[in-house]
């Protein structure tokens, strides 16, 4: 019989995720040795070896990739049970979110909403890119993510909650921003600044002017949309962004956007979180209000979108 103990699964999965000793205890705040201790303890007990050292790097066995996915199961179990607990104790809980970049522009008026209405909450909130979203979904490291849509491939629960629409930005000095219903041909003689490889936006992009048969000439990646605002505002090049980006810099003119043909491309936001995961009350909660709850809001944000860009919508 194994004599496991908790604190050697939390270990293990932070060392599996890091690969690595020192990252590991940082994230667990203990000292290396004592890291180094618990996954030596925890393989004594297992019988086998579940991490190999080659050079400088280790990485998982077989054996190791295999516990991992025990070890990420038990203990996404024991959190739903604290949920469970905490729901009966009637405790408000804390609701934990990542979100992709590009939707940090408006989520934070989402959750000032929420926490208005439900005062007690705890808010946890992290923004970064399309990938570590992904990735922290699958090894259950939040409650819920906001982000476009996510590959099918994954075996996430992902729901539409608001539209998204994609524009082309240029500086207002362009020779196309004064011009209308400028044909999808026209955009072949022109410079793009794009987002790196793996972005949503990117990506939608990419498969709406390949279906059409229109190359697009790509310039200079950025790993950012504020550096892509910078740069079209610089005369680099054009952009292709969510509306809900580019708010401020349309209302202070510094950015206009183009009056094109398909434009704006139509996508959606989504909350997203693992299939059969146990929602807290809190997140359940945020959930429905982002279902059903957020419609005026998102109306609002997009009327102001609508005073700079009538034409297309």
């Amino acid at each position: 019989m194994l004599h496991i103990t908790l604190r050697q699964l939390h270990v293990f999965e932070a060392v599996s995720r890091h690969l690595s000793y020192s990252r590991a205890a940082e994230t667990l705040h203990l000292s290396q040795p004592a890291v180094s201790m618990q996954i030596k303890q925890l393989e004594e007990s297992a019988g086998v070896p579940l991490f190999e050292q080659l050079g400088k790097k280790i990485y998982l066995t077989e054996v190791g990739k295999e516990f991992q996915q025990y070890c990420r199961n038990i203990l996404q179990q024991l959190t739903d049970a604290e949920s469970m607990l905490a729901d009966f104790k009637g405790m408000s809980g804390k609701l934990s979110i990542c979100v992709a970049s590009t939707a940090s522009y408006f989520t934070p008026y989402l959750l000032a909403e929420f926490c208005r209405r439900h005062p007690q909450t705890r808010v946890s909130l992290s923004v970064t890119n399309r990938e570590i979203v992904l990735q922290r979904l699958t090894n259950n490291e939040m409650d819920m993510a906001i982000m476009g849509r996510p590959p099918e491939n994954l075996d996430l629960d992902a729901t539409p909650f608001m539209d998204n629409r994609l524009a082309i930005i240029a500086p207002t000095n362009h020779p196309l921003a004064n011009e209308h219903d400028i044909p999808l041909s026209r955009l072949a003689k022109e410079t793009f600044l794009v987002r790196e490889q793996g972005s949503g936006t990117r990506i939608t992009v990419e498969r709406f002017f390949a279906e059409r048969g229109i190359a697009l000439t790509t310039g200079t990646e950025m790993s950012t949309n504020e550096a892509i605002k910078q740069a079209v505002q610089a005369g680099m090049g054009l952009g292709i962004l969510s509306l809900h980006t580019v708010l401020l810099e349309l209302e202070t003119r510094r950015l206009t956007v183009l009056d094109v043909q398909n434009f704006p491309i139509q996508r959606h936001w989504y909350v997203v979180h693992r299939k059969g995961k146990r929602l807290s009350t809190v997140a359940q909660t945020f959930k429905d209000f982002l279902l059903e709850g957020v419609e005026l809001l998102g109306d609002q944000v997009n009327a102001e979108h609508d005073k700079e860009y009538p034409a297309n919508l």
